[in-house]
C-alpha cells in the first residue's frame, strides 16, 4: 500500500511537531509513503490541501484510491503504531474481517 503523507514543509522541525510525529511513526513501522509538502503558514495558502481534505490542519494521509484520513496527529500516530492504518484504507463498511 503506497500512501501520501501530507505534511508541512518544516521537515527540519523535530520533537513534538505533529507532522514529524506522524512521519516518524510511518518510518518506525516501515510503511512506504511519499511526502507531499504544504506551506506552514498562513493556513489559507494550503488551497489544494483544503480542497482535498475540507480543512487546513495538517497532517493527513492520502491512500492510493484517493481517500484521505485526517485525524489529530496523536490519533494518527496511535493508529499507525497499532497497525490499524489498513482499516482506514478499507473505508467504512469495508473493514477487513479478523482471521
Amino acid at each position: 500500500m503506497t500512501i501520501k503523507l501530507h505534511r508541512c514543509s518544516l521537515g527540519f522541525v523535530k520533537g513534538p511537531h505533529p507532522c514529524w510525529q506522524v512521519q516518524k511513526a510511518l518510518d518506525e513501522k516501515g510503511v512506504p509513503y511519499e511526502v507531499v509538502k504544504h506551506p506552514p503558514f498562513p493556513r489559507g495558502r494550503r488551497k489544494e490541501y483544503i480542497a482535498l481534505t475540507g480543512q487546513a490542519k495538517l497532517p493527513a494521509i492520502e491512500f492510493a484510491d484517493g481517500t484521505v484520513l485526517r485525524e489529530e496527529s496523536k490519533d494518527l500516530v496511535a493508529r499507525i503504531r497499532e497497525g490499524r492504518l489498513d482499516e482506514a484504507a478499507a473505508g467504512p463498511g469495508e473493514r477487513p474481517q479478523p482471521a
